[in-house]
């Protein structure tokens, strides 16, 4: 898969960050050296924001980079400039969806866990339009069918070349909420079983009678990039979303997937419960 903008742009910092602290340079000494603040190299260590890349090769032959190091970090530099499909959507959208949006478009794989509604890239238009309407009661018809729009486009992302692998494990409880009637149901989880037929996707279902989990919290979904330390968790809340980065925290975001997947059930047995609760709607 290729690599996208935001994700050279994070790959940057942290190759940055990795090479000052193998020269054991404070951020005061690595600044001083090439002539730049201690507040500008940390926000280039930071993952965000824009970078010169005369700094980078600066800051790479100061931190003794090899040629091949500096050439790539040089090239990150220079293509690291937030884009996306969704900049050029005449109606805004809200910054929480922008950053998932851009994380979303350069990961290489999703691991979801749901406990209310079927993932959005699983989701039909149908279904998306029913949980838009419970879950924004303000919104317009138009800001409803912009969001549904959106949801829509996401979902391309399974159909690349080079799809990102997307590993869903559903609650029960989701499959057994009528979201849109029965007819709407009925039509999501024959979607969910066909989409569970693609190599890329692979579904489980978690059953009731596994009784207490590893994710009474709610649901949660980490975006994984190329490499470990680019992985994001990112929460879903009423106010909008958490978006978390730090070690420790991913550690148990992906701790508690583990043990999620381990309680769900097989995926043929995932599949036959998906058909058995479609045909009693």
């Amino acid at each position: 898969m290729a690599i996208g903008p935001t994700t050279r742009r994070r790959q940057l910092g942290a190759d940055l960050r990795r090479l000052r602290e193998r020269k054991g340079f404070t951020l005061e000494d690595a600044g001083a050296a090439v002539g730049i603040s201690k507040a500008t190299l940390s926000r280039y260590e930071t993952k965000e924001g824009t970078v010169k890349w005369p700094a980078v090769d600066a800051l790479c032959r100061t931190y003794g980079a090899s040629a091949q190091e500096r050439e790539s970090l040089v090239e990150l530099a220079k293509g690291a400039k937030i884009q996306g499909w969704w900049r050029s959507l005449a109606d805004p959208i809200p910054e929480s969806m922008n950053l998932m949006l851009t994380l979303e478009d350069e990961v290489v794989r999703e691991d979801h866990y749901a406990c209310m509604y079927v993932p959005g890239l699983l989701q039909t238009r149908a279904y998306a339009e029913a949980v838009h309407r419970a879950s924004e009661m303000r919104c317009t018809e138009h800001e409803i069918a912009h969001m549904v729009d959106i949801r829509m486009k996401r979902q391309e992302l399974l159909s690349r070349e080079d799809p990102p692998h997307l590993w869903a494990v559903i609650d029960e409880a989701v499959l057994r909420r009528v979201v849109g009637g029965p007819d709407v149901m009925r039509e999501q989880l024959r979607h969910l079983a066909g989409r569970a037929e693609s190599p890329h996707v692979t579904l489980q279902v978690l059953p009731f009678a596994g009784g207490a989990h590893a994710a009474a919290v709610g649901s949660f979904v980490i975006l994984g990039g190329p490499t470990p330390e680019l992985d994001v968790v990112y929460v879903d809340l009423i106010s909008g979303g958490l978006f978390m980065e730090k070690p420790a925290e991913l550690t148990r975001y992906k701790l508690a997937f583990e043990y999620l997947r381990a309680q769900a059930l097989s995926i043929p047995a995932s599949t036959a419960l998906l058909d058995r609760v479609a045909k009693e709607l």
